[in-house]
């Protein structure tokens, strides 16, 4: 499996703000905003608060995984399955989507003075119940790249099924100056 930071590395570039900089040395890139996949838009601004529609891990336009989030001890053997620990993977890269998306609307990320709320859907196997440790991969991408304005208020949520069978999928609500 590749992970988030070789999936979105590309060629060196001058990072276009601090942020962006946390983001290079964790050796990551913001991807371009990913094309919604219904009728609805990446973010919207309302206030002093840009609202992310749900992001997939999408990396270089494609999933890499799909399936329900199991710990393999559950599930069907016919159903395509990933594990906790990529699921959680996969979160950070929905966070650095989400990213993107809020760039998107509002131009420089280093205008974020605090990331209010995460939520995170996880595709769960029926008897899986570690939905939290999975968005904790979100959670702490944000931490790491925001600093004290990451920490947020956060549900991690277990559903049946999400959209092209993505595993994981994060939504935040991003406060700005």
């Amino acid at each position: 499996m590749t992970t988030p930071a070789e999936a979105q590395s590309s060629a060196p570039t001058a990072p276009a703000s601090a942020v962006e900089q946390r983001l290079a040395e964790l050796g990551l890139t913001l991807p371009d905003v990913a094309a919604p996949v219904a009728a609805y838009v990446p973010a919207v601004i309302s206030g002093n608060h840009v609202y992310t529609s749900g992001q997939l891990p999408f990396i270089n336009g494609k999933l890499e995984a799909t399936g329900k989030v199991s710990a393999g001890t559950e599930g069907f053997a016919d159903e395509p399955t990933v594990s906790p620990e990529d699921a959680q993977k996969y979160a950070a890269v929905c966070a650095v989507n989400a990213l993107a998306a809020v760039k998107s609307v509002i131009g420089d990320l280093d205008r974020i003075t605090r990331i209010v709320k995460v939520v995170g859907f996880v595709a769960s196997d029926p008897s899986f119940t570690g939905q939290p440790a999975v968005v904790n991969g979100a959670s702490e991408l944000l931490g790491r790249v925001l600093g004290d304005a990451g920490q947020h208020a956060r549900s991690a949520v277990g559903v049946a099924v999400l959209p092209l069978d993505s595993p994981v999928e994060v939504e935040l609500i991003a406060e700005f100056s």
